[in-house]
């Protein structure tokens, strides 16, 4: 695509990324001095936290917020330079309604509308899709930034919660409706994508059985630019 899924807000920066503390600061030095940064993921970054890395600070929109940065993405070393993977996880919410407004669901022909944290039991789930005579359409959404072996793979950290969403989603497919998992994958490098097991074997195991059970899995790569976030295309699911 020419234009972004999302764009980030103005005034963003390219600092160095110097450490992680108490799972919600980044430390990062911009212009040469160093400032603390606010992140939104709770997962391990696993691989992404090398010290002096490229990472990617948007400032807060309150001007009365205590840490004035929010980390959007950070730096991968390739070749002579680097990319980017995007690690902000309120991204891949909005991702699936600006996917779905650009009509890059090929997997959702037919729908025509989409309610954001939709509520269903005591379950929160990222999206539902309607439309004419179709069955209720309840998607979850991931964002992906681990890649080992060229395989792109969720999650970086065991999560329980995560594999609730699995449950829900199975029974919302037994009952008769449909029921997908959309996978974001924010970096380029990724040639299919795979439940991380070696991370979190339940959550692997409970994936397994979410598609056997009838749960879609649709892995899209989204490309991260300093300007904001772009549709990149679907991967393979390994598991299929």
């Amino acid at each position: 695509m020419e234009t972004p899924l999302l764009t980030y807000p103005e005034g963003c920066r390219v600092g160095r990324f110097l450490r992680r503390e108490k799972r919600f600061f980044v430390f990062a030095e911009l212009d040469g001095r160093e400032v603390v940064a606010h992140t939104n993921n709770t997962g391990t970054m696993l691989g992404l936290l090398r010290p002096g890395a490229p990472v990617l600070l948007s400032p807060a929109k309150d001007p009365a917020r205590k840490l004035k940065w929010t980390v959007e993405a950070l730096g991968q070393p390739e070749g002579d330079g680097f990319f980017w993977v995007g690690v902000n996880t309120s991204a891949p919410n909005r991702l699936l309604e600006a996917m779905f407004r650009a009509g890059l669901l090929s997997w959702a022909g037919g729908y025509d509308r989409l309610k954001r944290e939709a509520v269903n039991g005591e379950s929160r789930l990222d999206g539902l899709l309607t439309g004419p005579s179709l069955p209720d359409l309840w998607v979850e959404c991931k964002n992906v930034t681990l890649v080992e072996d060229d395989v792109a793979a969720f999650p970086d950290a065991v999560t329980a919660r995560g594999a609730k969403h699995l449950r829900t989603l199975m029974r919302l497919k037994a009952e008769g409706g449909r029921a997908a998992m959309l996978y974001l994958i924010q970096r380029p490098d990724g040639r299919c994508f795979d439940a991380a097991d070696y991370v979190d074997p339940d959550y692997a195991k409970a994936l397994r059985e979410a598609v056997g059970a009838g749960v879609e899995v649709y892995p899209t790569v989204v490309l991260v630019r300093e300007d904001g976030l772009y549709y990149g295309g679907a991967l393979p699911y390994r598991g299929a």
